[in-house]
């Protein structure tokens, strides 16, 4: 875990535009956005329960933050973040987050979407929000997000979201969704190297590459992990061929910029008493063959469903999430990444996310830590 302070939330958001007219606005949108992370922090999860715990919290939010006009009701957090630029928002969570990230060796950005399930609304056939997530694997820390456009899917979130983040000496992993020659060629340009799960949307491509395994005598690196957890035990076991007349076969146009490797990470799964469960995964990659680097980037990707959709759905209730107006859902769900990085960085903390968003309600000294304010 990081220990380094986060910059001050005021600074990374300090040019955010304001989206009320100027007749409108009794309250500070600064205290606004603060209110409502604070109370994302202290376990509130919807526009009311957030005005609920303001309230609750008066005497000291005044005598914090002074609140001339008291505090902002429930129609007034969800007006605010419903016409709030989510790009302009994401853009100051991007400056404060670079700003707590320290150097990391092999360091991997795992790209990855949820679905914010109960955002949808079928009456009207609005879908649920889908948004797309970069998370920095060694720090456990989410880097920005995008929402995937209506009628569309990933393949269009994942560029925009690149484009945003610093890509120098980065291994970037994603699922088969991203793995195209567009995305790898971006990934190639921003300095990064790539990992990419080659599944049934390339399917000659992934006949050659398990033709290439078949017949090869034998892999150029090989490398094998076994890991335990819970009554489950499993072997992993990396092959990676970087044979350059093997590349030029599979690759004679060279339209997979920056192509070394290819890689077979084959998966056993032993739970209690069961039989074991074998699962067959392919990669393009340019990283060289280099099977550990590899297979370690792989098992990292992994950590985005534990570390930071999990989390969102078990310490936050984002599943559960009914906000739906304007931008309101996208907005709130980068609090709740804020919220959960603010509380990963916090350096005391001794137990998990939902535990602390407890702590943070009970008590305020707490709270400003994980602010950083004090």
């Amino acid at each position: 875990m990081s220990t380094t302070p986060a910059p001050r939330i005021a600074d990374a958001f300090a040019d955010l535009v304001d989206p009320r007219v100027d007749r409108t606005k009794r309250h500070r949108l600064l205290d606004i956005l603060t209110i409502t992370l604070c109370g994302v922090l202290c376990g509130a999860e919807n526009w009311v329960e957030i005005a609920d715990w303001a309230d609750a919290k008066r005497a000291w939010l005044t005598d914090w933050l002074g609140l001339d006009h008291g505090i902002p009701s429930h129609d007034t957090l969800g007006r605010v973040f419903d016409r709030l630029d989510p790009v302009q928002f994401e853009a100051g969570f991007l400056r404060w987050v670079q700003g707590t990230l320290t150097p990391q060796a092999d360091p991997v950005v795992a790209i990855d979407g949820k679905a914010v399930r109960r955002s949808g609304d079928g009456r009207t056939g609005r879908s649920p929000l889908h948004l797309v997530s970069a998370w920095a694997s060694g720090q456990r820390l989410v880097l920005g997000q995008e929402a995937v456009a209506t009628k569309s899917n990933e393949i269009t979130a994942i560029p925009l979201l690149l484009d945003r983040l610093d890509l120098t000496g980065q291994t970037v992993t994603i699922d088969a969704m991203g793995c195209q020659r567009s995305i790898a060629a971006q990934i190639i340009g921003g300095g990064g190297n790539y990992v990419l799960a080659l599944k049934d949307n390339h399917p000659d491509l992934l006949e050659d590459v398990i033709d290439c395994f078949r017949m090869a005598p034998t892999p150029d690196d090989r490398d094998r992990t076994i890991g335990k957890d819970h009554g489950r035990r499993e072997t992993r076991v990396c092959e990676t061929i970087t044979d350059p007349d093997v590349m030029a076969w599979l690759d004679p146009e060279q339209h997979w910029p920056g192509l070394r490797s290819i890689a077979r990470v084959t998966a056993t799964r032993v739970v209690g008493e069961q039989d074991p469960t074998t699962a067959t995964r392919y990669y393009l990659t340019s990283l060289p063959g280099d099977a550990h680097p590899i297979a370690a980037a792989v098992r990292s990707h992994w950590g985005i469903e534990n570390g930071l959709h999990w989390v969102l759905d078990v310490a936050f209730g984002e599943d559960q999430s009914r906000t739906r107006a304007g931008h309101s859902a996208e907005n709130l769900a980068l609090v709740r990444k804020l919220a959960l990085n603010l509380l990963r960085l916090e350096p005391t903390r001794k137990h998990g996310i939902k535990a602390s968003r407890l702590r943070a309600g009970w008590d305020q000294d707490y709270l400003l830590r994980v602010l950083g304010a004090v």
